[in-house]
């Protein structure tokens, strides 16, 4: 196996796309999705990179690449369609020991992007190691006909319940057991037909009494949201 799966958190961190076209905006919609403090290169810009750099949301360089540019970036995206400048924005990162990925030229990256159903937390990531981008995003559409809202609906109301179970002290091996008997009493189910008061006799029933779906999701909000 050439790729090592993982999950990277760049939540606050530098990242550089170099390239502002449609492939590059696509790039950049994810690393913002992610948390990432981006700055695009490119002497021409899509118009939702522009407005995205009006809102103050991404630094946008509207200028040739320079091997510069690399430095203090934790994660670099080439998304250009010059073969010549691919490979030196490449090279750039590979000196630094930098994450780079190269769009479409998976053998001059370091790491590659799958194919990604995400709702709310819940994720899947569908690779082919860069044998095949078309058969991955024809098994993502796919799946995002199986797995609704209720997927990312379930897992924080799970959060939510672990998070209660923690603060009263329960032990966190003792959680595993009440839920797999959430999950075996249909839960997902329940919070995908919006059965409330089921939802709740079912808590009640693993978790005993002060376990109620609205207060548990209401909880579970950020502030602001």
């Amino acid at each position: 196996m050439r790729y090592y799966p993982v999950n990277l958190d760049i939540q606050g961190r530098p990242c550089l796309v170099v390239g502002g076209g449609r492939v590059g905006a696509r790039k950049v919609d994810t690393l913002l999705k992610c948390g990432a403090i981006v700055t695009v290169v490119s002497p021409e810009a899509a118009s939702n990179l522009a407005q995205l750099a009006e809102e103050g949301r991404i630094f946008l360089e509207r200028r040739e690449y320079r091997s510069s540019d690399v430095k203090g970036q934790f994660l670099v995206i080439g998304a250009t369609d010059d073969e010549h400048l691919n490979r030196q924005i490449h090279a750039d990162a590979e000196r630094l020991n930098l994450l780079c990925n190269i769009a479409d030229r998976p053998e001059i990256c370091n790491f590659i992007l799958p194919a990604i159903v995400r709702r709310g937390d819940f994720m899947m990531a569908i690779s082919t190691a860069g044998k095949s981008p078309a058969f991955a995003k024809h098994m993502r559409r796919r799946l995002e006909s199986q797995f609704g809202p209720e997927y990312g609906k379930l897992l924080d109301l799970m959060g939510a319940i672990r998070r209660k179970l923690l603060a009263e002290a329960h032990e966190p091996e003792a959680h595993k057991p009440l839920f797999e008997r959430l999950i075996a009493g249909d839960l997902l189910e329940l919070v995908k037909t919006g059965e409330k008061d089921r939802i709740d006799r079912l808590l009640e029933e693993v978790l005993g009494p002060g376990y109620r779906y609205d207060q548990l999701m209401t909880a579970d909000r950020q502030p602001g949201e």
